[in-house]
Parts: structure tokens; sequence; C-alpha cells
């Protein structure tokens, strides 16, 4: 295979990772959205659901990098493959779960499964494309992920309100699915080693990664994931203990702030190959922490839910121009760890967050995460404008 051949945005290739990528979210937001329930069925204090929150994101840290140097060297369509098979082994594991504990152990897998996903299927992506249409291919992409982020917590809110399963069932019915999935993958046969034309610029080696813009650009990327996680959390307590809308309810607009991102990622990726990505995340995320902010003053439930869709319609919109910003900063052959280092603080963060998060409410209530996570926001809207050079 020449390593300048171009890939058509409307390839099976995108259409599969895009599809894997819907797949290996779907389960990854069902437990919060369930937080109410759970909380009720294990007596749970709402410390322990923070830790419930935060273990699974935690042990997917620490497999970060490492499935980063293993899908440089074994390449994206067998850990794809891979990451989708344990998605499944997770479903199943939840729907037989019986306590707290295994539900733990069942999310953790959920959340093994996008760690192995995220950088051979972006690395993959971003390597099938010419630079230009990079933020266009991925953007795409991004829609399958937000997607499944949607998808999960939705499906449960209906299937649960029609239909006579508990929260386990909810899981079950994924699990077909997810297994079809794998297969949708075997027709890949085109993986290339280098960027077409070969544009990014810098050495093969990780020290050569290590820039002072890449270092900042994942500072950002900790303070924007931190206080995004402080939110989602617990949002669906907040919506039903706060807010008192029913469980049903609050699970269709939490999975709807990600289900507007079917339009808004791929959406984001074009008008980021237009304005650049830089500064078309810059624009797209202080939208967001308006709306956010908008949201958490605003007086009704009725009023608060617009200005929360809108906040996740924002902030999709930036989801292209993120990780065309680290395709930049990082060489090809090195693209995947490239990825795992960019969701390594992801991941970090998402361990840390909900538990800082249980802390604030404990102490001053839900309402009091608001505040906070949009200091930290700004802060790393800092760090983007004035430390990261693309």
């Amino acid at each position: 295979m020449g390593r300048d051949r171009e890939v058509s945005i409307l390839s099976y290739a995108l259409f599969a990772v895009t599809l894997a990528h819907m797949l290996t979210h779907v389960l990854q937001r069902v437990h919060i959205a369930l937080f109410p329930i759970i909380r009720e069925e294990y007596g749970l204090s709402l410390r322990e659901l923070g830790l419930i929150a935060s273990i699974p994101p935690l042990i997917q840290a620490f497999l970060t990098l490492p499935m980063g140097f293993l899908a440089d060297r074994f390449g994206s369509k067998r850990m794809i493959m891979l990451n989708l098979s344990i998605a499944a082994l997770g479903g199943f594991l939840a729907w037989r779960s019986m306590n707290p504990w295994m539900l733990v152990a069942a999310v953790t897998l959920v959340y093994m499964n996008s760690a192995i996903y995220h950088p051979a299927a972006y690395s993959l992506v971003s390597k099938l494309f010419h630079p230009r249409d990079r933020p266009k291919a991925l953007g795409i992409q991004g829609a399958g992920g937000t997607l499944g982020l949607s998808l999960g917590p939705i499906s449960a809110g209906i299937l649960m309100a029609l239909l006579p399963i508990t929260w386990r069932g909810v899981y079950l019915f994924w699990l077909a699915p997810i297994l079809l999935g794998v297969f949708s993958i075997l027709p890949l046969r085109y993986e290339p080693r280098f960027d077409v034309g070969e544009e990014t610029k810098g050495v093969e080696e990780v020290s050569g990664m290590l820039t002072l813009s890449f270092i900042l650009f994942l500072l950002f990327v900790s303070f924007r994931t931190m206080a995004g996680q402080m939110i989602s959390s617990f949002i669906t307590l907040y919506l039903v203990d706060v807010r008192r809308m029913s469980q049903a309810v609050s699970s269709v607009v939490y999975g709807a702030s990600s289900l507007v991102g079917i339009m808004a990622a791929p959406l984001g990726g074009f008008l980021a190959s237009r304005f650049g990505e830089k500064r078309w995340l810059l624009l797209t995320l202080s939208g967001a922490y308006v709306s956010i902010a908008l949201a958490a003053l605003s007086p009704t439930p009725l009023i608060f839910t617009p200005f929360y869709i809108a906040y996740g319609f924002l902030a999709s919109l930036g989801m292209a121009a993120n990780s065309s910003i680290i395709a930049r900063l990082s060489p090809s052959r090195r693209r995947g760890l490239g990825y795992s280092l960019y969701f390594l603080p992801i991941n970090v963060m998402g361990a840390l967050s909900p538990t800082l998060a249980s802390l604030i409410a404990e102490a001053y209530g839900l309402p009091a995460i608001f505040p906070l996570s949009l200091i930290i926001a700004s802060l790393g809207l800092i760090i983007l404008k004035f430390g990261v050079e693309v």
C-alpha cells in the first residue's frame, strides 16, 4: 500500500470506525444515569457513588499509555476488535451484577474498552485523511462517540419506562449490537503507517513529541475534563434532587446533551477546517461555559434544560478540533502514543473529578459543583489561548 493513499469521507473504513465508537461508549454513562435507582437499591451515600464513578476511569488511566504502544505495535484493526469484545463482557457482567462491587467491575471493563479504542481508532483516522480533511473525518468519528454516550442514558430511561425490565435489562439490551460491531471491523484492510503526504512535522521519537505546546495542551485538556466530569458525574442526581425531575426524564435530559453531538461533532469538524482548530475550540468552549452557567442560574427545570442541551451541543462542536490538534502535535509513527497521552489526563481527571465533586456536594450541596467547575474550565481556556501554538 502506498503511503500517500487518500480515503474518502464516505468510505467504509470511516463508517466502521464510527460505528465502533458508538458501541464503545453506549454503556459508559448508563450507570450514571441510573445513580438515583442504584443509590436506593444499595443504600449508598454520595461519597460511595463518587467512588463508583471514580474507580473505573482510574483503572482506565493506568491502561492508557500501554494501549497507545500496543496500537502502534499491533495495528488498529486488532485493537478495535478487542475493545468491543471487552465492552460486551462488561455489559454481560453488569447484567448479572448482584452488588455494587460487581457493578464496579462491569463498568471498569466498559471503561477499559474505551482505553483500547481511542489510541487505535483516532490514530487510524488521523492517518487515513489528508490534514485539510482530518478535522472533518474526526468530527464524523466523534459523532459516533457522542451518539453512544447519549443512547445509553436515553435507552435506560425509555426502556425502563415502557418495558417491565430492571436497570440490569438495559445492559442486556445492548449486548447483541456490541457483539455484531466486532464483525463490522473484519472487512477493514488498509491501515497506513504514515500520514497522507507525510506532512506532520517532528522527529519520530517520544522526546520529540513532548514539546511545550503539547504539554500545555494536555494541561488544558486536564482542566477541561475536570470541569466537565464534576458536572456530569452527578447531573442526574442534581436533576432528581434539586430540579425535581423524575428518574426517566433526568436520564433523557442527560442523554440529550450528548445526543445533539451527532450533528454538532461533524459540523464542528467542517468549521474547524475552515476557521482553524485552536480559534474554533476557544470559541465553542467559551459558548459552552456561558450556557452551563445560565443553566445553573435558571429558576426552573424548563429553562435549565435548553441551556444544558446547548452546553452539550457547543462542547461537541469543539471535539474534532481537539483531536485534530493532537494529530498536528504528534508524529505519525507515534500517533497511537500521541492519542494515548491525550486521553491520559482525560482518564485521570475522570477518576478524580467524581470524588472531588462528591466531597463538595456533601459539604455544600449539589448546586455548589457548578461555580467551581466554571472556574476550573476558565483556567483551561487561558492555558489554551496563551500557551498552545498550533
